[in-house]
């Protein structure tokens, strides 16, 4: 228990470092890379994704026998290629805050969900989990599409990009289910399990609101950018400026 402590711990320290879009590296390593370099940045995205692997961490949590998993995880994993390769191929795209605010909402529903919330809030069954996991992967997907196009695709072999892009999705993917399957997989031998699971859910709920207000702020500085003009790289630095200024009186001078 103290072992998994540690590593939920460990996740929820680092969800200030949470935005996971195409950094102006990974745009220059494909200028001079090939589509190997698609798949590689398409792994990282999953691996690096905490809305994409708290959602299936959500999923995985109650799901016991290894058929179950491979059924949900085959929903999940089907929504978010066809958003993934039909929005990047035909160009439809939105605002990637809003978009990840969205996916952090999922994060939520899935949590409420394993806290049994529908019944015991509402007094009513869930929506049926495979569909619901399907509808979720087609908005996850949509996520990934919007970071797949900050990059300079093209037209000429567009569809191989896309595919090797998703290929190293699901590469990340197949490794994050790996390591949450041996840590659910050991816990639940152990009495804690069910006693800390509301606990468990509880915080994950949590890290989906503290996502999803992050992705809110970052999309007021874009719809906003008058009031605040800075790119993305400036914005902690300013943030900490502003701070700063609040705590000097009118008649001050900084140093």
């Amino acid at each position: 228990m103290k072992r998994f402590a540690i590593i939920v711990g460990c996740m929820l320290v680092t969800l200030s470092a949470c935005a996971h879009g195409i950094s102006d590296a990974d745009k220059q390593g494909i200028l001079e890379g090939g589509n190997f370099e698609y798949l590689k940045l398409g792994a990282t995205h999953m691996l690096t994704g905490y809305d994409h692997l708290l959602f299936l961490f959500g999923v995985m949590f109650f799901l016991a026998r290894f058929g179950d998993i491979v059924k949900f995880i085959t929903s999940f994993t089907l929504g978010h290629c066809l958003t993934l390769i039909f929005a990047t191929l035909f160009h439809v795209k939105a605002n990637y805050y809003l978009i990840d605010a969205v996916i952090a909402l999922t994060v939520c529903y899935k949590a409420f969900d394993n806290l049994d919330g529908f019944k015991r809030t509402i007094g009513i069954q869930s929506p049926n989990l495979l569909a619901v996991v399907f509808l979720f992967g087609l908005i996850h997907g949509f996520g990934l599409s919007t970071r797949l196009q900050q990059l300079p695709l093209g037209q000429e072999g567009l569809v191989l990009r896309i595919l090797s892009f998703n290929l190293g999705v699901e590469v990340g993917q197949i490794v994050a289910l790996s390591g949450m399957w041996i840590l659910l997989t050991g816990w639940r031998k152990t009495a804690s399990f069910m006693k800390f699971s509301k606990v468990a859910n509880a915080g994950l709920m949590a890290a989906g609101l503290l996502l999803m207000l992050k992705q809110l702020h970052g999309y007021e500085h874009t719809r906003f950018i008058d009031e605040f003009p800075f790119n993305k790289e400036e914005h902690f630095q300013i943030h900490e400026n502003m701070d700063r200024n609040r705590d000097i009186s009118p008649t001050d001078t900084p140093p």
